[in-house]
């Protein structure tokens, strides 16, 4: 389902990191500063200032740091008595990483223009330089194997410098976990619970120890906890998914994005509690069934397993997966507002043209009123706001379909109160 290529090796040097202070990473400088009335009376005792405090708390080996709460992360709101849910639209990254196609960065920048927060799920790989393999221990492998490869120094950098500009503007980084195994015989579909726990930790190991991996002692931390940030995933070839949920939910994530549904409002799964993002199925021009929204799948159904088919085809191919997908958005928007869930790969597959596809997407959609581009973590954050009997009453609404009476009367209920320290829920009646 992934990317089956080694990241390229980078020749752009990546752009200037965070000063070597880190004050440019820091999102206050805590109290004292001599700007205000304490530091005025300081001054006039003819005593220096006290330095301003600095935000940052390094992490480990100082790959990754504490910076504060993430910055451009809308505040949840509770929807009001008969209100209509916004759209929300939710594009993911399957494998994330810069090499020298540039698209990790490239896509920051549309997101950015179009008013959108997406998730990067990172393989975690990807931070973990080729000489160093050996410090990879796949369940069911031996030590050094992965089906994606690794990455050199200069692609860590890059990667490196992308996660921290995501972060930084309102995206989430998730993961895709490590060696990316499929299939029979040491897939990920084989893997125990605590096979799956390992994984996990070892995804989390590359990102927090990047900076030892690679020597580079001087470089600019992530901003991030990971330990903290990461709250879901999507499976490799979307298998492994029971055990992988068991694994996840001790381990205190918040969602799963491996499995394949309708264009319906989502639940928690019964085990365990995390949200059920699954991707969805939506209309496939030209064809009687529908496809999951993905590009690797609508790939699948044009060209085989042939990346780059007959060139004469690759701009029907790109307008096919636009429009399907565009078609998907369309019933949701004007039906039953489920969120419409995306993945993608930052690969150019039939000569690009899933990448102008989903381009032209975002461009298409994310600008429109009521509708909302966001992260998975925000949409959790937004599905945790709302009275649970709301969800409920929006699960009842089947793809496409409007309540037939209209919004007002399908959510006119009074809802329960709101939890603590969210807005928008009114007043709970005495």
């Amino acid at each position: 389902m992934a990317a089956t290529r080694r990241i390229a090796t980078r020749t752009v040097v990546a752009a200037a990191l965070c000063a070597a202070s880190l004050a440019g990473c820091a999102l206050g400088s805590g109290t004292g500063s001599g700007d205000g009335p304490q530091g005025s009376k300081e001054k006039e005792k003819g005593k220096a200032a006290p330095a301003p405090r600095n935000a940052v708390r390094l992490i480990g080996d100082g790959s990754t740091a504490y910076t504060g709460a993430q910055p451009h992360l809308p505040r949840p709101e509770r929807l009001k008595p008969g209100q209509k849910p916004p759209q929300f639209v939710v594009f993911s990254w399957d494998g994330a990483g810069e090499d020298s196609q540039k698209l990790f960065s490239h896509f920051r920048e549309v997101a950015k223009e179009n008013n959108a927060t997406m998730t990067y799920f990172l393989s975690g790989v990807y931070m973990l330089p080729e000489e160093k393999r050996d410090l990879y221990r796949p369940p069911q492998h031996s030590p050094g194997r992965s089906d994606i490869g690794f990455n050199d120094e200069q692609g860590i950098a890059d990667t490196v410098e992308q996660l921290r500009l995501a972060w930084q503007e309102g995206n989430e980084i998730g993961t895709h976990f490590n060696g990316h195994f499929c299939g029979p015989g040491g897939g990920v579909g084989e893997w125990s619970v605590e096979e799956w726990k390992n994984e996990i930790r070892q995804a989390k190991q590359f990102v927090k120890t990047w900076k030892s991996n690679t020597g580079s002692k001087n470089a600019a931390p992530l901003p991030f906890d990971y330990d903290k940030e990461l709250i879901g995933a999507r499976t490799p070839c979307l298998e492994g998914q029971e055990n992988f949920v068991k694994a996840a939910t001790d381990m205190g994530f918040r969602y799963d994005s491996s499995g394949v549904n309708n264009q319906v409002w989502p639940k928690k799964k019964k085990e365990g509690g995390l949200w059920d993002l699954s991707m969805q199925l939506v209309p496939f021009p030209g064809h009687t069934f529908e496809q999951l929204t993905m590009d690797y799948n609508f790939m699948v159904n044009q060209s085989g397993t042939t990346t780059q088919g007959d060139p004469a085809k690759h701009e029907f191919w790109g307008d096919q997966m636009r429009d399907g997908l565009l078609q998907g958005f369309q019933r949701a928007y004007d039906g039953n507002r489920a969120p419409l869930i995306i993945g993608n790969h930052f690969e150019s597959w039939n000569g690009g043209t899933y990448m102008r596809a989903v381009e032209e997407v975002i461009e298409t959609v994310c600008t429109k009123e009521e509708v909302r581009c966001v992260s998975f973590r925000q949409l959790v954050d937004w599905l945790d706001a709302q009275d649970p009997k709301v969800l409920k009453k929006l699960r009842t609404l089947g793809v496409g379909e409007a309540p037939k009476k209209g919004w007002a009367s399908l959510l006119s209920a009074d809802p329960a109160p709101a939890p603590k320290g969210v807005p928008g829920a009114p007043a709970a009646k005495g």
